[in-house]
């Protein structure tokens, strides 16, 4: 029996979760058990979210040399996006540490740290306040 070779990397962002499964294959894309034509139909035909999220495989030159496995929950379609690419990037890593400067220089392994703020008591939401009446 062959061994399956799988490259695997986690991305977060906002409070998108995916995880990422890379194969030897030819650029097939499965995301949430589905499978799909291209990432573009996962994020409703976007092109910004789909070149965003698939930066790391064309920076490497490695675009369409992998299958795409993905499992994302969380956020809206913008944020699981980035956690795609986190993901990507990280699976790349796995499947060759010598990536590592090409991606490090592009800002492709650093996490998003951005979230949302807090609603606050009193308050419209986290820093938007009721209208002031003078009388």
């Amino acid at each position: 029996m062959a061994q399956l070779v799988e490259y695997y990397g986690t991305g977060k962002r906002k409070t998108a979760v995916a995880r990422v499964y890379l194969r030897p294959g030819n650029g097939k894309v499965k995301v949430n058990g589905k499978d799909y034509n291209n990432l573009a139909e996962y994020l409703r035909g976007n092109d910004v979210w789909v070149l965003h999220a698939l930066k790391p495989l064309e920076v490497t030159d490695l675009n369409g040399q992998f299958d795409l496995i993905i499992r994302v929950n969380g956020g809206g379609l913008s944020g699981q996006a980035g956690a795609i690419r986190l993901g990507i990037a990280r699976a790349l890593l796995q499947y060759d540490e010598s990536l590592r400067p090409i991606l490090k220089k592009e800002g492709l392994l650093t996490r998003d740290p951005r979230e949302v703020e807090r609603k606050k008591y009193g308050l419209k939401k986290a820093r938007k306040s009721p209208q002031f009446s003078k009388r």
